[in-house]
């Protein structure tokens, strides 16, 4: 039975009074990375040398030495134990897109009967879960279980606490016996690799020489739901899917703007406060918090890191925010799209590039077109997302970003870049000789002497854009909210590498060739945009003119996942991956076939659950209705009384239902029908014959939500989920 919006709120108040506590204000400077091992605190615990050690793998990117292992160890261990740990994992990043971890017990029994606290070098440095289990895409055969855990001493260890205890988690990369990466975090660092070689050697040629690393560093803004967890207990499709397969608009949604940046509700902001100090005290530097467009869609974003430690922060984050969501009796929502017809979420990946002499290499100054460094590292990027649109494309597909990706809330399938109005014009100039002006930014006025003159940017915000310079940086926007952004990242990383070596070869050329720098850089960089500007575009991403312009451009539309992933082991890519040692060919052929299997999965698990709701709940619900429809009927006949607006409702209710049992049909005998044997078969026939099915069931559905009583609907609605709060 549905419960009415008013007792729903009743009860989210009741609940938020029993298990949110209020908590002493938060001291952030005193708890922020209190719970990781970091650079104070190993700095405090470890000797000179060791430290020193330490500091120059994280720091320049020297190798790991192994006789520190043990001094490493026995500190690490020690601070945790204090910190009430008992027990110790290697925590890593599968090809499932989320994080896996294995318990071991810091414990071990001595002769004497008794028990001491151990943990060695080994253990810190390597681990061997059973790999059997995890997605390899065919690196090794399933009853090859041997998989190896290698620690990162680039990325802190941390401390999760629970009301019961804590563990020590200690970030590692994930491989196979015979030394292929099975996991997300491998390629990031190796991409890392790639992109501060070719970035140093070009700022050599730039005259820096006393740049010893460039670190690409990344902010990623993410953006989620929270409901009320009784609403996601009652709809089977958020348990197996993350979203609702059926279900239709409330009258009220988003149309008023009212939710985007309002005042956020007491039990949210509770969750909020004690999420962030949960953040805090694991040393990621959470910076914002607010409203979304949706209702009850909410964002949080951190301030700049290192990649690799980014992508691991992000995964805490995701992982932090459904753990505290549940003691206010919420659940956190990450899927791209949960509620159709209502904006859906995504993270915008901040990415830049620095060194570490402190220059941001994205950073126009006050005057771009002279910037020469600028414009080079700024070409690069322009170069490579030109020629690897496919590779950005693959890097934010799955099933669940496709609901996005094109509507009229996220940038389309088409990759493009968004440089501004200044920054595009000085392009422009370059591109047809040189520049000799910039469109000044000047003061922008307020209309009022209390409020004071602010710096104008030279260049609006283009919110449609999939990948836009946002003054210091790029913002590629079109990442899921629900994925690691580990192969973004790793994306991103090899293709400005790459994008560097050949442009950096061509100066190199021109500069042994008696060019000055000035003529040198001028020439590679205008030969550079005249063969990529045609993914400069500065207008509307969603207009239908666009798809039209893209076209006539030659830029790529893979609009599915499909389209997508079947563009990844391109000669094209193999060659640049292998070209820079990021992927091998066997690596990425694993991650094509682990991603296309998850496709058809993931798919063919909302139909199951679709046809099951469908049947199960609501064919009964509405049959139930019209049952009491019927009797209306024949019960005012009897009496003589005018049934005709009863008569006329069920006979919408009796053909919704045929609709309904039809379009069931349909996706019953395309659930039985895989489509063959392989996962690309199996994923062309989800792609082509169960999302329609699947559609059409929806839409039976939703017309019966609308005509069926309200008392006998069995699933929460929208208005229930999206407004009690």
């Amino acid at each position: 039975m549905s419960r009415h919006a008013s007792d729903l709120n009743v009860l989210a108040a009741t609940k938020f009074t029993a298990n949110g506590s209020k908590s002493s204000p938060m001291d952030i400077e005193n708890i922020f990375g209190e719970n990781a091992f970091g650079l104070d605190e190993m700095k405090n615990r470890l000797s000179t040398e060791t430290y020193a050690s330490l500091l120059a793998t994280i720091d320049k990117g020297e190798p790991i030495k192994s006789d520190i292992a043990e001094e490493v160890a026995t500190a690490m261990k020690e601070w945790a134990i204090e910190r009430g740990a008992t027990h110790f994992t290697h925590w890593f990043q599968p090809l499932t897109g989320n994080t896996a971890e294995k318990h071991d017990s810091f414990i071990t029994p001595n002769r004497g009967g008794g028990a001491v606290a151990k943990f060695s070098g080994k253990d810190l440095i390597q681990g061997e879960p059973d790999a059997s289990s995890f997605p390899s895409g065919g690196l090794r055969a399933t009853f090859e279980a041997r998989g190896y855990t290698v620690w990162d001493p680039t990325s802190p260890s941390f401390i999760i606490e629970n009301d019961n205890g804590a563990y020590l988690a200690i970030p590692t990369a994930f491989a196979s016996w015979s030394g292929e990466a099975l996991d997300a975090k491998t390629p990031v660092l190796r991409s890392m690799h790639a992109i501060d070689d070719q970035a140093r050697r070009a700022l050599k040629l730039f005259g820096h020489d006393d740049v010893h690393k460039v670190t690409s560093t990344v902010g990623v803004e993410q953006e989620y739901f929270l409901i009320d967890e009784e609403f996601y207990y009652r709809r089977p499709d958020l348990m197996t899917s993350g979203r609702t397969l059926v279900g239709t608009k409330p009258p009220r949604g988003q149309e008023l703007d009212d939710h985007y940046f309002g005042s956020i509700p007491d039990r949210v902001l509770s969750c909020m406060l004690e999420t962030e100090k949960e953040l805090y005290r694991l040393g990621i530097p959470v910076k914002t918090r607010h409203n979304e467009v949706a209702p009850s869609q909410y964002e949080i974003a951190p301030i700049f890191e290192n990649t690799n430690v980014a992508c691991d922060h992000q995964q805490l984050l995701m992982i932090t925010l459904q753990r505290i969501a549940r003691k206010y009796g919420m659940v956190c929502l990450l899927h791209e799209k949960p509620f159709a017809g209502v904006n859906g979420s995504g993270k915008h990946n901040n990415w830049s590039i620095g060194t570490d002499t402190g220059i941001n290499l994205l950073d126009p100054g006050d005057n771009p077109h002279d910037n020469l460094q600028f414009l080079y590292f700024c070409t690069a990027v322009i170069s490579a997302v030109y020629k690897h649109q496919d590779l950005l494309r693959v890097s934010i597909a799955s099933a669940a970003n496709d609901h996005r990706l094109g509507a009229n809330e996220a940038p389309p399938a088409i990759i493009s870049i968004f440089l501004g109005e200044q920054l595009e014009d000085v392009f422009d100039q370059i591109a047809s000789g040189s520049a000799t002006a910039s469109k000044q930014g000047g003061l922008m006025g307020l209309g009022t002497p209390v409020l004071p003159a602010l710096p104008r940017h030279a260049g609006d915000r283009n919110r449609t854009s999939p990948f836009a310079f946002t003054g210091n940086k790029f913002e590629f926007r079109a990442v899921g909210s629900s994925q690691s952004v580990s192969f973004a990242n790793t994306v991103l990383n090899t293709i400005v590498a790459e994008a560097l070596d050949g442009m950096s070869t061509k100066l190199e050329a021109a500069l042994t060739g008696g060019s000055s720098l000035e003529e040198a850089v001028a020439t590679v960089v205008r030969e550079t945009i005249n063969d990529s500007k045609a993914i400069i575009f500065g207008g509307d991403n969603y207009s239908d003119a666009w798809h039209q312009e893209a076209e006539r451009r030659g830029l790529l539309n893979l609009k599915t996942t499909v389209d997508a992933l079947e563009t990844l082991i391109s000669d094209k890519n193999i060659q640049l991956f292998e070209s820079y040692n990021v992927l091998s060919e066997a690596e990425l052929r694993s991650r094509e076939e682990v991603w296309v299997e998850q496709y058809f999965m993931r798919i063919n698990i909302e139909a199951e659950t679709t046809e099951s709701i469908a049947r199960t709940m609501v064919m009964p619900a509405a049959t139930r209705y019209l049952k009491d429809l019927v009797s209306t009927i024949e019960e005012g006949k009897d009496v003589g009384v005018s049934v005709k607006g009863v008569k006329e409702a069920a006979d919408h209710v009796a053909a919704y239902i045929d609709e309904l049992q039809d379009a069931l049909t349909k996706l019953i005998d395309n659930n039985k029908d895989l489509g063959g044997d392989s996962v690309h078969e199996k994923a062309h026939h989800m792609l082509k014959n169960v999302i329609p099915a699947m559609n059409d069931v929806r839409h039976a559905c939703d017309r019966l939500e609308r005509a069926t009583a309200a008392d006998l609907w069995p699933l929460p609605t929208y208005r229930d989920m999206l407004f009690v709060k």
